[in-house]
């Protein structure tokens, strides 16, 4: 069985899901780049918890968690099968690294699971299953949830963490409010922002990857909050080590779609 790398992706803007933007057309490659796995674990920044869940459902439901976006968004689905087994392994693992990890029987697929999953993998024929994150308990939990959740990458499973490695929505908004593209200018603070974070992952600095908010330049600029990047730490975590950039762009300016490769 091929082992997998673990994956960092930027899920951008749900319009991601229609306009033809570098991410859309790096995602939309996706599958031809790896091999086939037999199960998707998602760690989205848009579902957080008190300590570790993951779905257990046999049908997830495509949730449309985002508002005033056109019609064409709310009427996409992405009617994978849900990944159980899977559900049971990743209990099994998290709980024997002292990270107790409950089933969650409701759960679905959040857009920032599916929305990148649609472009990657239109069929939707590979079960798939999401993991939520803890953002209150900062980069170095979920460092120890990637660590933990490893040997999945041996078992055929691509572990797919989805998130933004800039992510401040207001400006953002303020940008698209002025009329800036979706291919306009990029501020220095996020170009600066997005090298740094490149730099230390393909260098293989992954203490100060865990320590970005302290080290990295404007990172309170880059992320208001941590959760858009916290999945990249986990997928370091379940990585090993170094990684390297598959993908940079930026959308609306500010919006960094970089995505990241640890294997």
């Amino acid at each position: 069985m091929t082992k997998l790398p673990s994956l960092f992706i930027s899920h951008g803007s749900p319009l991601m899901a229609l306009m033809q933007t570098p991410a859309h057309k790096f995602l939309s490659g996706l599958a031809a780049m790896l091999a086939k796995p037999s199960a998707i674990l998602c760690v989205s920044a848009h579902w957080e918890s008190a300590g570790p869940l993951v779905s257990t459902v046999a049908i997830p439901e495509t949730i449309h968690d985002f508002g005033g976006f056109p019609d064409a968004l709310y009427e996409m689905r992405y009617p994978a099968p849900g990944a159980p087994a899977l559900a049971d392994r990743v209990v099994e693992l998290l709980t024997v690294a002292d990270l107790p990890c409950d089933g969650d029987t409701e759960r679905g697929l959040d857009h920032g699971a599916w929305i990148p999953l649609l472009l990657g993998y239109p069929n939707a024929d590979i079960p798939v299953t999401q993991l939520s994150i803890q953002q209150h308990l900062g980069p170095a939990h979920q460092f120890a949830v990637g660590q933990a959740l490893a040997p999945l990458r041996d078992e055929g499973v691509l572990i797919f963490c989805s998130g933004a490695i800039t992510h401040n929505l207001r400006d953002v908004f303020q940008r698209r409010s002025a009329g800036v593209p979706v291919d306009g200018p990029s501020p220095d603070w996020a170009v600066e922002f997005e090298a740094w974070v490149v730099e230390r992952v393909e260098g293989g600095h992954l203490h100060d990857v865990l320590n970005y908010g302290v080290l990295a330049p404007h990172s309170a600029m880059a992320h208001p909050r941590d959760e858009h990047f916290l999945p990249l730490l986990t997928a370091a975590g379940a990585g090993g080590g170094a990684g390297h950039a598959i993908h940079r762009s930026f959308e609306w300016g500010s919006l960094g779609m970089a995505a990241f490769a640890f294997d």
